[in-house]
């Protein structure tokens, strides 16, 4: 038996080079949260998250003050049992947003731990089907000065490194504004070239996403992601119900009884689930094995660095979102390693665990406070 005997947690605010814009908001830096559980073998793993633009402390004073004492001492192998006790004593703090968050990154470093422990790479512990996953490239927001043809020529460069889908952001412009960035990038990559759309929640109601769509259509989109905000479940079926394209969405949803409402409705036929927001490791395997059942597929959000393990070891997971600089995801800053891709595809690390650690001087740099 392998005893956990410490749980440490720290936030760390790194600020973007240059501001970056979505929809309907706009991003100057990023806080993350980070947590480190250690065995009494003296093996250590790692969790993180995106903790939002501000306040991300508040899921580090989550694990520190109401997990932290659920784990110490106990067996670092019951990563099941552990998952449930945490979720019991978080019921009456919320059961989504920060709170799972931080019961999704204590989640993840103990599969990293563990896997760490037994010297396999944590897709490989978790059960691999392959060694290599697909990737596309994940970009195209909107920057100050950003024309239709800078937006193409960034699409351009991604498929010149080999990529086979790409993904741009959609919903901030009007209709005319929209279709020449779309134009642009559909012809700049040609029509083999996968182009996914990321609106992040741009429309309040159904005729305005309707409007886009029909405009998009002739493009042959291959989803449209986060049309509405996340809590107006019914109008992504009703929008699903009205177009071709695929609705994907989930991305920021925790828990699988929330996915599963989505699965009933039919409000989307791919679920963008984050392993570091919906309950960690555990609960996105649980998550995509309902999915399954019903024929739906998982992208997951973010972090390509964990989601390449789960989709290496999870068969009904088809893409993981690869961002080819540190400049969006800025959490590249922190670690040790890099993943490696060739034609559009991501190799898995063969280190043992997640295959990477935290920077200490890269965390020093940007901490908000020391480990504790």
């Amino acid at each position: 038996m392998t005893r956990i005997t410490d749980v440490q947690a720290r936030t760390v605010s790194v600020p973007l080079d240059t501001p970056t814009s979505f929809s309907n908001r706009q991003v100057f830096k990023r806080d993350y949260a980070l947590v480190k559980v250690t065995g009494d073998d003296g093996v250590t793993g790692i969790g993180f998250c995106y903790g939002g633009n501000n306040a991300g402390e508040l899921v580090t004073r989550a694990v520190r003050d109401l997990l932290r004492p659920v784990l110490v001492g106990q067996d670092a192998h019951h990563v099941e049992g552990l998952w449930q006790a945490m979720y019991q004593e978080s019921l009456l703090h919320g059961r989504t947003g920060s709170v799972m968050r931080a019961i999704s990154i204590l989640d993840t470093a103990l599969w990293d731990r563990n896997a760490r422990a037994s010297n396999l790479p944590l897709y490989k512990f978790l059960g691999a089907y392959t060694d290599s996953v697909p990737a596309y490239a994940s970009g195209g927001y909107y920057l100050d000065g950003k024309t239709p043809d800078r937006l193409a020529d960034e699409m351009r460069h991604y498929v010149s490194l080999g990529f086979k889908a790409v993904k741009m952001k959609v919903g901030r412009e009007d209709l005319k504004g929209e279709e020449a960035r779309l134009a642009a990038v559909r012809e700049a990559v040609g029509d083999d070239v996968i182009v996914m759309l990321d609106a992040n929640n741009a429309w309040r109601d159904l005729p305005s996403a309707l409007a886009f769509m029909r405009m998009a259509e002739p493009y042959a989109p291959y989803w449209i992601e986060e049309p509405f905000s996340p809590d107006d479940i019914d109008n992504h079926r009703r929008l699903a119900e009205r177009t071709p394209v695929p609705v994907a969405t989930g991305e920021i949803e925790a828990g699988r009884w929330r996915f599963k409402e989505l699965l009933d409705k039919e409000a989307a036929m791919i679920l963008q689930t984050d392993a570091a927001v919906c309950g960690g490791i555990s609960e996105f395997r649980r998550i995509a094995a309902t999915a399954a059942s019903y024929g739906v597929d998982l992208c997951p959000h973010w972090f390509h660095d964990l989601h390449a393990h789960l989709v290496a070891s999870t068969p009904n997971a088809s893409y993981v979102e690869f961002f080819a600089d540190d400049q969006v995801l800025n959490f590249r800053k922190l670690i040790d390693h890099q993943l490696e891709f060739v034609d559009g595809q991501l190799l898995l690390p063969q280190r043992p665990g997640l295959g990477f650690d935290f920077d200490p001087d890269v965390l020093d740099r940007y901490a908000q406070a020391p480990w504790g």
